[in-house]
């Protein structure tokens, strides 16, 4: 397959329908790659709400159902996503779905209860972890398992945070 650069031809015979069948249901190939960004994104929306902890009332909840889902991936998963999300980045219509997204996902985290220097540690140092697949690191090596352990366990502990030098 070539990506954004396949054919609605070359979809269809992917998918198994027929052209027809798909411009049935997509008039466009623009519109075809919207759903599945907004797929992506509410499949995403899912496994975050699927990491929530049900005994977890503390501040954090959020946060840490998100380091979980961000980090729940396996290394060719990661790798599979990774790559479309930037060639799909590339499509004005599609940043700005993300960028509302974003957005969305920014704001309820900042209402999770964390400490907002707290949110963005924890939160970049998952992101940039979950993106090791793509350079030949493993999401799921040891080291990664302990970070993100870690990670989560600094949310829920704020005489950890409170003796860092922050600014």
């Amino acid at each position: 397959m070539r990506g954004i650069h396949a054919s609605l031809d070359e979809i269809a015979r992917f998918a198994g329908v027929s052209k027809g069948g798909l411009i049935y249901h997509f008039a466009s190939k623009d519109e075809l790659i919207l759903e599945l960004v907004r797929t992506e994104l509410a499949a995403f929306q899912a496994a975050v709400d699927a990491a929530l902890d049900p005994a977890d009332a503390a501040p954090g909840r959020l946060t840490r159902a998100y380091i979980r889902a961000v980090l729940s991936g396996g290394d060719d998963e990661a790798r599979e996503s990774l790559a479309l999300i930037t060639q799909l980045m590339t499509l004005p219509a599609v940043a700005e779905v993300a960028r509302a997204d974003a957005e969305r996902i920014d704001a309820a985290l900042a209402a999770d209860g964390l400490p907002e220097d707290v949110l963005a540690l924890v939160v970049a140092a998952a992101d940039g972890m979950s993106s090791a697949p793509l350079w030949g690191g493993s999401a799921g090596s040891p080291a990664h398992r302990r970070l993100a352990d870690r990670l989560i366990h600094l949310t829920r502990h704020p005489r950890l945070w409170e003796s860092l030098p922050w600014p």
